[in-house]
């Protein structure tokens, strides 16, 4: 059989590839009016989930805290820092609520929006006063009106860097992966409370309940289960030794999978100095960590520095105003939280110290 000229062969295959491109052209077209999910980043989120990006979702601020002179320092500086975020463009914070579980009022109830709920009886928490939160946040959301449809739950140590926007999506909370939360590498304990039937343990998120933004109904349903669920932690001898001051913050992952809740995780939300080096990729620094240096800028923590800054070494009073910054080469983030400490302290009528306060907790010793 004699073979087609070359130059037939060349035609047959430009023309082949003209329809090919024309019907991929085709159909690419149709798809991209018909269905705007070809090409949407978001390709996996619900449809409502995709809208809620549009429109203002303001949500309320809840701390829980106690009539201590160490919470209310924090709180104090806390509630600073939200004011001057707050109305800022590109935020959804709405009001603040400071959840005071010493079930009486103290002298910051002109300050800060305030509610009193009860502690747990005496003796249930077994000394870990961790475990009041669940139990005020369960107070307050049955208690009292929140207007907003979202809550962020926040603590007294967290500094505002900047405004804060709705990052839930949803039914979709958000919430900050910490490294020490590891359900899976501790899957024979979390089967005590979370039974094969509900499924892997990978379901249980690395999280506590703060920082968390969800939605109010969402966090009404989970509350009571978080309660319940820490409480059995705490009286499981095993459990208790293993998860220690971290407990709680179990509690929370674990009673939000129960309820089938999974959080989209933002390594942004939140800084932690001295180990997260700088800020302005953050929304929030959480101050928990003690900042223990040389006089070289190098962090020698256990160990006490020629210049620290630890908020624990302000149990008894607040820390005292003009703090001294820390020497040169300490990580960006651990100069800021100094200088937003300072302005705070230096702004806020009436801020007190005491002599009791040891001078050397903070700059040289």
């Amino acid at each position: 059989m004699r073979k087609p000229p070359a130059f037939f062969m060349a035609l047959l295959s430009i023309g082949s590839f003209l329809f090919t491109y024309n019907f991929v052209s085709i159909v690419v077209t149709s798809n991209e009016k018909h269905n705007k999910f070809v090409l949407d980043p978001l390709v996996e989120m619900p449809d409502h989930v995709k809208r809620s990006r549009n429109h203002r979702r303001p949500f309320h601020v809840a701390l829980t805290a106690t009539d201590t002179p160490y919470s209310k320092w924090q709180c104090r500086i806390m509630y600073y820092w939200y004011n001057k975020k707050k109305d800022l463009p590109r935020s959804n914070m709405g009001k603040l609520t400071r959840i005071l579980h010493s079930g009486g009022p103290d002298n910051l109830m002109d300050e800060i929006p305030t509610v009193v709920v009860d502690p747990l009886p005496p003796g249930l928490d077994r000394g870990y006063v961790v475990l009041n939160r669940p139990w005020a946040f369960v107070q307050w959301l049955e208690k009292f009106t929140i207007e907003e449809e979202y809550i962020m739950m926040a603590e007294p140590d967290h500094i505002f860097l900047k405004p804060l926007p709705n990052l839930a999506y949803g039914d979709y909370p958000v919430a900050f992966p910490f490294f020490y939360i590891k359900p899976v590498e501790n899957e024979k304990l979390i089967r005590k409370f979370f039974p094969e039937a509900m499924g892997p343990v990978s379901n249980v998120d690395p999280i506590g309940n703060s920082p968390v933004i969800i939605k109010k109904d969402l966090l009404m349903e989970i509350a009571p289960t978080w309660l319940n669920v820490s409480l059995k932690m705490k009286n499981d001898p095993e459990t208790d030794r293993k998860f220690g001051w971290v407990l709680e913050m179990y509690g929370y992952a674990v009673a939000s999978a129960l309820h089938g809740v999974q959080h989209i995780l933002r390594n942004d939300f939140i800084l932690q100095p001295p180990y997260d080096m700088e800020t302005q990729t953050k929304f929030i620094l959480h101050y928990t960590y003690a900042c223990d240096f040389n006089l070289k800028g190098e962090l020698i923590y256990p160990k006490v520095g020629e210049w620290r800054f630890d908020k624990r070494a302000y149990l008894d009073a607040p820390p005292p105003q003009n703090l001294p910054l820390p020497p040169r080469g300490v990580p960006e983030s651990v100069v800021t939280l100094v200088r937003l400490v300072n302005e705070a302290t230096a702004k806020l009528p009436n801020w007190q110290t005491t002599e009791e306060v040891n001078s050397s907790s903070i700059g040289r010793s």
